[in-house]
């Protein structure tokens, strides 16, 4: 069964295809999974792991109203720590996930990890350990770094100094750093500049106490003649909200009826109890809602943290392999569409030319293709056409030339018998006059079969030369004086011109050629015209020319006159016209000496055929 180029193409590209979505998913299944199982076992600290997740993104929802463009940070913490990082909402919904390829992803753990909210993470319970987020600082004594831990100061604005500070903002803290710290150094104190939260500059200096035995360093919060104003202070966006949470929890306060001091420091304020007695749950809900209802227009939204020993999707699980399946499916779907467009393309000028083909089988030498584009294809159906126009050429010329022969060959035939049968009946007496006709129409055919017998053995590589050193003008000479009886018949002058001209030729057959040249010059001369035969050395060659002053050759007919039989005159008088053969004749026979023939020619000006010859050539033959 024979099957179309299309079918075929169609089926490898499907199958290129499919084998490469395989090969595609072996190796990101095999090589993830034996990286991300490298990074876990060498991973000792998977508690400190996650609570670096958590603290990321916390950040993360505290410095963006909103978790879009969340995925990068998910996939960075994903790969830089070797654990499955999924952010969802509380609905469900994935916002991010580093296992999902291809819109797929193993499905997520029953229980989340921690919930990530900005707008109240004072304490979160994360993987079974309690994370303190943030924390208020107090001043304890007037000693710089001192801490007190308290849940009054409301995150993430008083968690770390830099949330909300602008570029103006954190290059003014920056000079005001850089003071402190000089005026530090130069009391004695060993004070550095760090990038503290949120890039905000901050001054370190060496504290008094130690942490097992080494030396630790804290932030400048004391107010001394070394801490300018505003080192320490929030951004201004950050006393935005912390004065609207203010308000609200003090009308929420107000209106439950609860006595509450508002302390400030470093320009944030607190809500605090005014006696223990006011302090339960009702004031908790009441700092807790505003909070959440003054940050959430400032930071994203609750999430739900999903952490996972693995980030890579399988291939070869149950949904694995569906996903798998639906993605080959598609990818071969889009292959399919895309291979047929592109076959059938392909293809439609295949078919077109294995019709004209065919039809050419079927002697129709006129078929033709349409071709459009410069692709190969294209460039297949100009060479056919080319080719076919040039069968339908040669045809025509064969046929023309099997009807020229049996024309020539017909009439000194005819003529023979003719004189023979009349004078067999005794019409016309066989005397010597009759005998001399009859040996003019003989060679005629003699000259005729000698011609395609010259032009059967060029065409077979056949044609034998017999080279020698002779002198170009010289032959030209001896040709002219051949033809010169048939010139004064005529009344055309015929010369020769020259300088002494030496190469290695077949004597008689350059001779043959010029003859044929001179012979056609004179027949297509007017009376009074002339011929001549030239002789020039040209580079490291001769070239011979015969120019006369004839009718000439009409332009379309030029590129044809060395095709055998081949008449620019189709008129078949033999007064005007000879067989046809002899410029094919000559064009071989230059051709045999590694030489060629040109023609110029003005219609009603004349013509000039030139062969070049070069001084020693190969001979072929």
């Amino acid at each position: 069964m024979r099957r179309s180029v299309l079918v075929r193409f169609l089926g490898l590209s499907l199958a290129v295809a499919l084998g490469a979505v395989i090969a595609t998913a072996l190796i990101a299944t095999y090589s993830t999974s034996e990286k991300l199982q490298g990074e876990m076992d060498a991973n000792t600290g998977q508690l400190q792991v996650d609570g670096e997740i958590y603290s990321q993104l916390s950040r993360y929802a505290s410095d963006h109203p909103s978790w879009s463009g969340v995925d990068k940070l998910v996939h960075d913490l994903a790969g830089k720590l070797g654990r499955r990082v999924a952010v969802t909402t509380d609905d469900g919904s994935v916002i991010a996930d580093s296992a999902r390829m291809l819109g797929a992803a193993p499905q997520l753990p029953s229980v989340p990890a921690a919930t990530i909210d900005a707008r109240n993470v004072a304490v979160s319970k994360l993987a079974g350990a309690m994370n303190v987020y943030s924390a208020r600082k107090t001043i304890a004594a007037g000693e710089p770094g001192g801490f007190v831990a308290t849940a009054a100061l409301i995150a993430p604005y008083g968690g770390y100094p830099g949330w909300g500070m602008t570029e103006e903002e954190t290059r003014q803290r920056d000079q005001l750093a850089r003071q402190s710290m000089n005026c530090y150094n130069a009391k004695g104190k060993a004070a550095t500049v760090i990038q503290a939260g949120g890039g905000v500059p901050q001054v370190m200096i060496e504290s008094k106490e130690s942490l097992a035995g080494v030396q630790v360093k804290a932030s400048a919060l004391a107010k001394d003649e070394c801490t300018p104003p505003g080192l320490n202070a929030p951004s201004a966006k950050a006393k935005i909200v912390n004065d609207d949470e203010i308000r609200r929890a003090a009308g929420c306060l107000d209106a439950a009826g609860l006595t509450y001091n508002i302390n400030e420091f470093e320009g944030l304020k607190a809500v605090e109890p005014k006696t223990e007695g006011d302090a339960g749950e009702a004031f908790d809900n009441c700092a807790t809602q505003a909070r959440v209802q003054a940050l959430t227009p400032y930071v994203a939204p609750p999430a739900k943290l999903y952490l996972g020993a693995k980030s890579t999707f399988n291939v070869f699980s149950g949904e694995g392999l569906l996903r798998t399946a639906a993605t080959a499916l598609g990818v071969l779907l889009i292959a399919a569409l895309v291979m047929i467009f592109a076959g059938r393309r392909l293809v439609r000028p295949i078919v077109a030319l294995t019709g004209a083909a065919q039809r050419m089988r079927n002697g129709d030498h006129a078929a033709r293709v349409p071709v459009s584009g410069k692709d190969e294809v294209a460039r297949l159906g100009h060479a056919f056409n080319d080719m076919a126009e040039s069968i339908q050429r040669h045809d025509f010329q064969r046929k023309a030339m099997v009807s020229d022969v049996a024309h020539e060959l017909r009439t000194p035939l005819a003529n023979i018998k003719g004189y023979l049968v009349a004078s067999e009946d005794g019409v016309v007496p066989l005397d010597s006059e009759l005998v001399t006709s009859l040996l003019e129409e003989t060679d005629l055919l003699e000259h005729l079969v000698a011609d395609l017998q010259d032009l059967a053995l060029a065409d077979a590589g056949m044609l034998r030369l017999h080279p020698a050193p002779r002198d170009l003008t010289e032959l030209a000479q001896q040709v002219v004086a051949a033809h010169r009886p048939t010139a004064d018949a005529a009344d055309v002058t015929v010369t020769a011109v020259g300088e002494p001209s030496a190469a290695t030729v077949d004597s008689a057959r350059i001779r043959q050629a010029l003859g044929n040249l001179v012979s056609n010059a004179i027949r297509y001369t007017p009376p009074g015209g002339t011929v001549v035969v030239g002789v020039r050395r040209v580079g490291d060659g001769y070239t011979v020319s015969v120019t006369d002053n004839g009718t000439g050759i009409a332009e379309e007919h030029l590129p044809y006159v060395f095709d055998r039989f081949y008449r620019a005159e189709h008129s078949r008088s033999r007064s005007t016209g000879g067989s046809g053969l002899g410029l094919a004749i000559t064009k071989h026979l230059a051709e045999a000496h590694g030489g060629t023939i040109a023609v110029t020619s003005r219609l009603g000006s004349g013509s000039t055929f030139t062969i070049w010859l070069p001084a020693a050539a190969t001979l072929s033959g």
